[in-house]
């Protein structure tokens, strides 16, 4: 899909093309396309259309997402639609949309689909899936990425101009790099997760798959505030986009800190991205990765993995071959972890924070 959201949206505006017609053509691509494993459940598509044309008869074309097809990732609740977390033994049917959709739709969103992920989001590849494992659109011998996989395939391959992911440990990063689009993780609790279900409900982020930053962010502009259902929404400012400040710092690991595999490829482009950045007036800041590696083995190694235990402790009691194996075999960590071994992870993190304060000064 070469539209992008303010092209949709320009669109119906000025009446080039209307809002139903829009929804019909997502759902004509989703068939062409002929994947799939890319959504786990389609809405159908009359009662779309219907809910589309209700909104054009109300005639508020200036909703900032007046008649613009999303996708939602199958941990995000849609009334009408089963959340399955891509385990159909743990599906349930929510009576009342998440709060960022709800949002969405106000804003004159309309909701195509839910797509598949990784089971529970546990995953960068996009693969653990019994709903199998959608074709990266931009190159058939890589993964998708996960855990967000279906979001990020559904915008990449033109279904849809923008949908929603999760991201706690780049769920939503990964695959929209895979995939070639822009992936924006928020800060954490600026977007409410009430109606999402929890990966590591202190770290969760709902997460946005777009064509471009200025959608990312329209998007962003629409779903971003406090809710007092969620108990780790922040009221968070957020600025306009700006062009590129002059002087801008930027963190650069030392030299042989950074992993990359022995990719040559992404090695190359990681320093063309870096000499583009300085060439743009940036001013390169060499600092230590290491304690920024520390941290990020915490979140597997450490105790929070005990919160994705939490979500489905009694499934894995009642019956553990509805969980992925490899899913199965990550969360079982989290059931022996002691009170002592979370403060001392905790105690980690606080020191890591320490030393990490300096590279901001």
């Amino acid at each position: 899909m070469t539209e992008t959201v303010a092209d949709i949206v320009a669109a119906h505006r000025a009446g080039t093309t209307t809002p139903a017609k829009t929804v019909a053509r997502s759902f004509q691509r989703i068939r062409d396309h002929g994947d799939p494993a890319i959504f786990i459940s389609l809405r159908d598509e009359a009662e779309a259309i219907a809910e589309t044309e209700a909104l054009a008869a109300k005639g508020d074309a200036s909703l900032p997402l007046y008649g613009v097809p999303v996708a939602v990732k199958d941990n995000i609740d849609v009334a009408g639609l089963p959340t399955t977390a891509a385990c159909p033994a743990f599906s349930y049917n929510p009576t009342k949309d998440a709060n960022t959709v709800a949002r969405l739709r106000a804003a004159g969103a309309i909701v195509i689909g839910k797509t598949n992920l990784d089971q529970f989001a546990t995953g960068l590849v996009g693969v653990r899936s019994p709903y199998g494992i959608p074709k990266n659109a931009v190159r058939s011998d890589l993964v998708p990425g996960g855990s967000s996989s279906g979001s990020a395939v559904a915008v990449s391959a033109g279904l849809v101009p923008l949908s929603l992911g999760t991201d706690t440990a780049g769920s939503g990063r990964v695959p929209a790099m895979l995939n070639n689009i822009v992936g924006l993780k928020p800060s954490l609790g600026l977007m409410s997760t009430s109606g999402v279900l929890p990966a590591c409900r202190t770290l969760d982020c709902v997460s946005i798959f777009s064509l471009n930053v200025d959608d990312a962010m329209l998007a962003l502009n629409v779903m971003a505030g406090y809710d007092e259902t969620d108990p780790y929404s922040r009221d968070r400012f957020f600025g306009p986009v700006t062009g590129f400040p002059p002087g801008i710092r930027i963190g650069i690991p030392r030299k042989g800190q950074l992993k990359f595999f022995g990719d040559n490829i992404s090695e190359q482009s990681y320093d063309a991205a870096v000499a583009r950045l300085i060439a743009l007036g940036a001013v390169p800041v060499e600092f230590d990765l290491a304690p920024f590696y520390e941290t990020a083995q915490l979140l597997y190694d450490g105790p929070w993995v005990a919160e994705r235990y939490l979500v489905i402790r009694d499934l894995l009691a009642k019956d553990p071959d509805a969980v992925h194996p490899v899913t199965r075999e990550i969360t079982l960590k989290g059931a022996n972890i002691s009170a002592a071994d979370t403060f001392a992870a905790l105690y980690k993190l606080e020191a890591m924070r320490q030393i990490s304060r300096k590279t901001f000064e």
